[in-house]
């Protein structure tokens, strides 16, 4: 329900930013088939479009903010959301690349990646990085591979790229809604939302 709750949040602040995208996508592909990889690549862009300059928005000295306010007791800081989904992304698109995640990068424990990422650039860079092979790995997708099983799953139970492709998207947006929540925070409107008119106007 949280999950829920948190991405039509995050998609209700951002609608224009995905109507564009959506009509510049088919604008761009109107003599073009979809095919499973281009309908994926389009959703990939539109998180990375909106990640990246969230993460970038955040001054370096607040990379450590969690929230105090409430409940946050064991809650990631700024620094650690971003670090977690980059490390989620990198595993799963290489799972479905079948290729070997990058050393240190795994999903044991709080699953936040290697210790020696630390500074803003650092983390940052590595969170494209993991965009990066996001692009490599949905470009690979095809409707004869999707639900082929792959080889040592990262999750048992997501053992097929359309379950990885999948879950890796919804994943991200999730921990996006928190990043969104931490700059509002710090008196920082989220990159996306700017200029937008207000998802809860004033009645009349």
């Amino acid at each position: 329900m949280r999950f829920a709750i948190r991405l039509m949040c995050v998609l209700g602040s951002c609608a224009a930013p995905v109507v564009a995208l959506a009509q510049t996508a088919v604008s761009s592909s109107a003599s073009t088939a979809p095919t499973v990889a281009s309908v994926m690549e389009t959703q990939l862009h539109l998180l990375e479009s909106q990640f990246i300059p969230a993460a970038e928005a955040m001054p370096e000295d607040r990379y450590s903010f969690a929230g105090k306010d409430g409940e946050f007791t064991g809650t990631r800081t700024f620094a650690l959301e971003i670090k977690h989904v980059a490390t989620a992304n990198l595993v799963f698109y290489s799972a479905i690349l079948g290729e070997v995640p990058p050393p240190g990068v795994n999903l044991t424990g709080a699953a936040n990646g290697p210790d020696d990422v630390q500074t803003k650039d650092q983390i940052v860079r590595y969170l494209k990085d993991s965009f990066a092979l996001g692009h490599r790995a949905v470009a690979s997708l095809t409707a004869e591979n999707l639900t082929v099983p792959v080889p040592n799953p990262p999750i048992g139970f997501m053992n097929t790229r359309l379950a990885l492709a999948t879950f890796s998207i919804g994943h991200a947006w999730d921990h996006y809604g928190q990043l969104a929540e931490y700059l509002r925070m710090n008196g920082i409107v989220p990159p996306a939302s700017k200029g937008q008119p207000p998802a809860n106007p004033a009645r009349r």
